[in-house]
């Protein structure tokens, strides 16, 4: 059980939102990270994709993404080797001023193997359709320490507001 949160960083989304928000030069003196998030996108839907760089890449091929969702009628789960998706997250059109809620957890950041780490997120809405609870567990195949993580959705901004929150946790 985590002891110590320490808070290493924040960003918050300005006026007219913000393309991306980033955290850079991690430190690597801790044993876990957990970034906390509340998204939005200024796209035209009602929804959008929420995705993840890490160390300044586009995760790609080599993510095993294994994702269970449900909408309060319906359960679905899907596995994937191709995304950098981190989940789904409320759109410009959804119910205004409704962000959602996400925490990704990288447990062994530092460690000499490749890593893997679990989103939790909800998207909700207040119209019939479209509420959604998501758990994925990813395995990013690269051995490298985290330095730096990015997350962006594609053909908008992240709507103003919009604030991510990284953690730094030690078990000593």
């Amino acid at each position: 059980m985590a002891n110590t949160y320490t808070l290493i960083s924040s960003v918050t989304a300005g006026s007219g939102g913000a393309a991306s928000m980033e955290f850079t030069s991690i430190p690597a003196t801790y044993t876990d990270l957990v970034v906390l998030l509340s998204v939005r996108s200024t796209n035209s839907g009602t929804d959008a994709q929420l995705r993840i760089n890490i160390n300044g890449t586009g995760v790609g091929t080599n993510h095993s993404i294994r994702l269970i969702q449900g909408d309060g009628s319906s359960v679905a789960s899907s596995t994937s080797t191709t995304g950098w998706i981190v989940g789904g997250m409320n759109g410009g059109t959804s119910t205004a001023n409704t962000f959602t809620s996400l925490q990704v957890y990288f447990p062994n950041y530092t460690g000499s193997t490749n890593k893997s780490y679990s989103v939790d997120s909800t998207m909700e809405r207040n119209f019939a359709t479209g509420t959604y609870a998501e758990l994925s567990a990813v395995l990013y195949s690269n051995t490298s320490v985290i330095s730096s993580l990015s997350f962006t959705t594609p053909s908008a901004n992240l709507a103003e507001y919009s604030t991510a929150y990284l953690y730094g946790i030690s078990n000593a």
